[in-house]
């Protein structure tokens, strides 16, 4: 019988992606002196081109003072052969100001997670779960800014 290596976080690299991110998100936002006044922002992201999917994001600041601020990201699209013809993906950001990082607090509504998990276990997480949604804010942030327009959404249509 095969017994299984228990996986072992490497944190320098978890620790690489979390800075990048940090200044993907700067960057994308163009943010960094309104991020420490706490000004709420949102901007919508569209993707050209897509046949069958036409895909936005909105990013929105939605709390921020001298050391943290807290970023809402969806990335919604509308796509044929699909029940109700939308796709979503949610996801909320901290961006910890002092540390020059950022990390994924919220995945689909769900919080809290350890930088590893046991295998199997009652959420079916996988052991590397948190490290997984880091990188796949990464690959958003680089899609974004790659390939994205981006647009300013006036405050009076936030709501």
């Amino acid at each position: 019988m095969r017994t299984r290596r228990r996986y072992n976080i490497d944190l320098g690299a978890h620790l690489a992606v979390c800075d990048s991110n940090y200044l993907r998100l700067l960057r994308l936002l163009r943010l960094a002196p309104e991020l420490q006044g706490g000004e709420p922002r949102t901007l919508r992201i569209v993707f050209p081109g897509a046949d069958g999917v036409i895909p936005a994001a909105l990013v929105e600041v939605l709390a921020g003072d001298r050391h943290t601020s807290d970023v809402a990201l969806a990335q919604r699209a509308v796509a044929r052969g699909f029940a109700d013809g939308r796709l979503e993906t949610r996801l909320k950001v901290r961006l910890y100001h002092d540390t020059r990082c950022a990390e994924v607090i919220e995945f689909q509504g769900q919080r809290r997670f350890e930088a590893v998990y046991a295998y199997p276990n009652a959420k079916m997480r996988q052991p590397d779960e948190k490290a997984q949604l880091n990188r796949f804010l990464a690959d958003f942030l680089n899609l974004c800014l790659a390939h994205g327009e981006i647009h300013k959404v006036p405050a009076t249509a936030v709501g």
